[in-house]
């Protein structure tokens, strides 16, 4: 039997739950252009110029500001996999289900993870955190900068601090935040930090910036191992060899660098996005952005009050770029998310565990954290909720939105 299956057309669709987020016409583009050779002068030419873009985006000097091909998970265990040795002892705050996430990787690189709970929408205090340091003497701290699964941001800058203090590495899983909300990846002291594009970067999952200090640096190529086929003879490090080739950072950075030693094929297309993604943030201008999608979350959130919902989390920690809002009580969760995109074509999403149903969580990142888009989705956000039977002042939330932007 020969199978015969249509040409992909998928439905043009406004996202605005948690990621990911529309891609920006110009990063689509750009992702058009065709494919040529990973050594290439012009190629090597553009991962220069998507290295010296990311130390933009992430605020950093960082020489070793990289990518990782796959999506912003597989920078999280280039990172973790690289620094974690067997039985390192790792600190992590844990506010949401990413955190758990860390915790799943940093036992799989053979790391006792040392948790600090607390409840879901809730912040771990520096305070806990260099209690946990005294205590457990790890080697890294790891924590996640905005879990979107409680669309709660984590403090970073005292722990930045903490973790100098001590000598211990920190590093950060941006993922949610970087290009959308206040990141500075040297000022807060922060060894590595790892995002994705597919967020607040505007961009196609498949690509993943990372950036590491000299100290996180030190510690990877102290694990350094040269797989036999490129090996050139250059000293290798003395610690424990990195458990997984794909994503050893002491072979991908040697990779990024003049000396181009081979490791794997670049993912031409999706560098050529990335590339795209940064160039586009750097135009804008950092602290731009941050304000502009500081204002969509602004917005959103006093629209979303303005109909009478109830928002979930503490204002103080609340992320900018994914709002959450508790399901009134007698309104089917599932039943309104599958009508805002029957009828408007809008996707928001639930959240995972304990919220699992009980919240909604709507998003405005990148080209979507746009005046128009929150007020359209408000718009489409209130009709579905009025035709569920939930009583709202008819308007009251567009014309809360329109006032809080500004």
């Amino acid at each position: 039997m020969t199978l015969s299956f249509s040409q992909i057309d998928p439905p043009v669709r406004l996202l605005m739950g948690a990621g990911p987020a529309n891609v920006h016409p110009r990063i689509l583009r750009a992702m058009a252009a065709d494919v040529i050779g990973q050594m290439d002068p012009e190629m090597t030419a553009y991962m220069d110029e998507t290295m010296a873009l990311y130390r933009e985006v992430f605020r950093t000097k960082n020489k070793q500001t990289l990518l990782v091909n796959g999506s912003a998970r597989s920078a999280i265990e280039a990172a973790l996999v690289s620094l974690v040795t067997p039985g390192m002892k790792v600190v992590i705050p844990r506010i949401g289900r990413f955190g758990l996430l860390l915790t799943e990787i940093v036992s799989r690189c053979g790391g006792v993870p040392c948790t600090i709970d607390v409840e879901w929408g809730q912040v771990v205090r520096p305070e806990q955190v260099e209690a946990a340091i005294i205590e457990h003497r790890p080697g890294l701290v790891a924590a996640v900068h905005g879990d979107t699964s409680t669309t709660t941001a984590q403090p970073l800058a005292d722990i930045g601090a903490i973790c100098r203090r001590h000598d211990v590495l920190f590093y950060v899983d941006a993922t949610a935040t970087l290009g959308g909300m206040e990141f500075e990846t040297d000022a807060w002291g922060i060894d590595v930090a790892t995002a994705g594009l597919q967020k607040c970067l505007g961009g196609p999952p498949g690509s993943a910036p990372i950036t590491l200090s000299d100290r996180a640096v030190a510690a990877v190529l102290a694990r350094r191992h040269d797989e036999a086929g490129i090996a050139t003879g250059q000293p290798q490090g003395e610690g424990p060899v990195i458990h997984s080739n794909y994503f050893d950072l002491a072979m991908l950075m040697n990779y990024w660098s003049p000396a181009r030693m081979n490791h794997h094929t670049e993912a031409t297309s999706m560098l050529y996005a990335s590339r795209e993604a940064a160039r586009i943030v750097v135009e804008e201008g950092v602290a731009a952005r941050v304000e502009r999608h500081t204002r969509a979350g602004r917005a959103m959130v006093a629209g979303l009050r303005a109909m009478g919902l109830q928002i979930y989390g503490d204002d103080a920690t609340r992320m900018s770029n994914v709002t959450g809002v508790w399901v009134p009580e007698g309104v089917d969760n599932a039943r309104v998310r599958e009508q805002m995109r029957q009828d408007f074509e809008i996707e928001i999403v639930s959240s995972f565990g304990p919220l699992t149903g009980k919240i909604w969580r709507i998003g405005a990142m990148g080209v979507n954290a746009q005046k128009h888009k929150v007020l359209l989705t408000l718009g489409a956000f209130e009709a579905v909720l009025a035709g569920e039977g939930f009583k709202l002042p008819r308007g009251a939330g567009v014309d809360a939105a329109r006032e809080a932007w500004g």
